[in-house]
């Protein structure tokens, strides 16, 4: 059983940084695609940014050039470092594994992240 925790979220000014942290435990990390996803305010969750197992990314067109997804294998830790934030990027922030042979997938308890303008 995977469990994922999540940290670094908090309230920033249009224009800022900030740095999400998603600690795994309790699995291979390395057998695990892992993503960032958000939910704002009445709108579904969203899928904001995927670092796969052999380290390649992809990102939502509204954050491309702005978020950049990392893995850590020895940290057993993947980052999300947003910058250029925007009040559109106020949402609670999700971390998410899935095991790539078995697809289990897990979820973070998520992390508030708020963007003032």
């Amino acid at each position: 059983q995977v469990q994922l925790v999540e940290s670094g979220g908090g309230l920033m000014q249009t224009g800022g940084s900030l740095r999400l942290l998603c600690a795994a435990s309790g699995g291979i990390f390395g057998i695990h695609n892992m993503a960032w996803y958000r939910q704002a305010p009445g709108k579904q969750r969203e899928l904001v940014a995927l670092v796969n197992a052999g380290g390649g990314t992809n990102y939502a067109d509204s954050v491309s050039g702005r978020f950049t997804i990392s893995r850590d294998h020895a940290k057993n830790t993947v980052y999300l470092q947003m910058n250029s934030l925007k009040p559109e990027d106020t949402a609670v922030y999700y971390c998410y594994a899935q095991n790539v042979r078995t697809r289990n997938e897990y979820w973070g308890q998520g992390t508030q992240v708020t963007v003032s303008s």
